[in-house]
C-alpha cells in the first residue's frame, strides 16, 4: 500500500430539517390549533483515531464526505429525525488542520478517540413553537441551518518511541528486521527505504517500544535533497532517536566525524527541538571489522567528537551487542515515563 501522510479533505455536515406548519384537522375539533413538529438536526462529522490504519492513501481518492440532513417535521407534532453523525476512520497520529486559516484543530493520538471537524446544522421550528395566547393560529416557522463546512488538511506523524536516523545504508533497515517482525526492504543501494518503517520490540524483561526507520539523510536534506526531510516530521513524536553510523565504510576518526555532523546538521535546520531531543550514537557493522580494531576506533570517535551520551557497538547481522542495545533503550524509556508520570502528579 502506497504510504501518504498529507492529504486535504472537504467535509460537508447535515443541514438542519425544517419547521413544520400544520394544523389540527379532526372531527369534532374545528379548533385544533397548530401541530407542526421541528425538523431534525443534522448528522455532524467525526474524524476517529484507527490503529489499524498506518496510511492517508484512501482520502486521495475520497477527498469529500457529507453528513445526512436532518428530516423536516411534520404535523401530529411529529419532530423530523435527526441526521446520523459521519464517522471518517484515520490513523493514528493524525493532526488536524483548518486548510483556510492552518489552526490546529486537533491531534489524534489514541485509539477509538473522537474529533469533532465539522456540526450538523440547527433544525427548523414547526409552527406550535409559535402559539401564544396572541397568537393562536401561527402560520410561521423556520428552516434548518446549513451544516458546517470545512477544508481540512491532514498530516499523519507516526507514533514511535525510538526513531533511527543516519544516512543512506548506515544499517536502519537490518536493525529493525533484526529486532522486530518489521521487514523492511534491504539492499546496498541508497534509499531502498521509501517510507517510514515500525516495528514493535519485545526485550527480556518483557517490555516492548515501538521503533521508526525513516530513510536516510543527506547533506542538503533540508532544502529538499534526497527523501529524508519529508519524512523527519515522523521522528518529532519520538523520546528517543538512535543515531546510525556505518563504520565499515569511514576511512578516519575524521570522516565518521563529518558524517555525523552532517546529519545534525539537517536536524537542526529542519527543527531546533528535534536536534535537542536525546540522541545516541550506534555504530553498525562491526561485523565487517575485527572487534579490538572496532572497537580501538569507536573510543577514538566518541574521544574526538567529546561525547558524553551513551554509544553502541552492534552487528545486526551477526546479532552482537543488540541485547545490550535493547536492555539499555528500554531503561532509558522506563526512565522518562516515571518522570513523566512525577510530572503529570505534581
Amino acid at each position: 500500500m502506497k504510504f501518504v501522510d498529507e492529504v486535504n479533505i472537504t467535509v460537508q455536515a447535515g443541514k438542519g430539517g425544517n419547521g413544520c406548519v400544520s394544523f389540527r384537522r379532526e372531527r369534532c375539533l374545528p379548533r385544533g390549533g397548530p401541530d407542526g413538529g421541528d425538523g431534525g438536526d443534522g448528522g455532524a462529522i467525526y474524524l476517529l483515531g484507527e490503529e489499524g490504519l498506518n496510511t492517508l492513501v484512501d482520502f486521495r481518492h475520497q477527498p469529500s464526505f457529507s453528513a445526512t440532513n436532518g428530516a423536516a417535521g411534520q404535523g401530529s407534532n411529529r419532530n423530523g429525525k435527526r441526521g446520523a453523525d459521519l464517522f471518517i476512520r484515520v490513523p493514528i497520529g493524525t493532526l488536524v488542520y483548518n486548510a483556510e486559516t492552518g489552526e490546529l484543530i486537533g491531534d489524534l493520538t489514541g485509539h477509538q478517540q473522537q474529533l469533532l471537524v465539522a456540526r450538523g446544522g440547527q433544525h427548523g421550528l414547526g409552527n406550535t413553537r409559535f402559539k401564544s395566547s396572541t397568537n393562536r393560529a401561527p402560520r410561521q416557522s423556520t428552516d434548518g441551518d446549513e451544516g458546517e463546512r470545512r477544508t481540512l488538511r491532514l498530516e499523519l506523524k507516526v507514533l514511535a518511541d525510538v526513531g533511527l536516523l543516519g544516512l543512506p545504508n548506515a544499517g536502519k533497515s537490518t536493525l529493525v528486521s533484526a529486532v522486530s517482525s518489521a521487514r523492511p526492504r534491504i539492499a546496498d543501494y541508497p534509499f531502498t527505504t521509501l517510507y517510514p518503517i515500525l516495528g514493535v520490540v519485545q526485550t527480556a524483561d518483557f517490555r516492548s517500544f515501538v521503533v521508526a526507520d525513516i530513510p536516510g539523510l543527506i547533506a542538503g536534506a533540508s532544502q529538499g535533497v534526497g527523501l529524508g526531510i519529508h519524512f523527519l516530521k515522523h521522528l518529532q513524536r519520538t523520546r528517543l532517536l538512535l543515531h546510525l553510523l556505518d563504520i565499515s565504510v569511514v576511512e578516519s576518526v575524521e570522516q565518521a566525524a563529518d558524517n555525523i555532523r552532517s546529519v545534525e546538521k539537517e536536524l537542526s535546520l529542519f527543527d531546533s527541538s528535534l536536534a535537542s531531543k536525546e540522541r545516541w550514537l550506534v555504530c553498525t557493522k562491526a561485523d565487517a571489522l575485527d572487534q579490538q580494531r572496532t572497537n580501538y576506533f569507536c573510543q577514538q570517535l566518541m574521544d574526538y567528537l567529546q561525547w558524553r551520551k551513551p554509544w553502541f557497538v552492534i552487528s545486526a547481522v551477526a546479532g552482537d551487542g543488540l541485547s545490550g542495545l535493547l536492555t539499555a533503550v528500554s531503561e532509558k524509556l522506563a526512565q522518562l515515563n516515571n518522570e513523566q508520570t512525577t510530572l503529570a502528579a505534581v
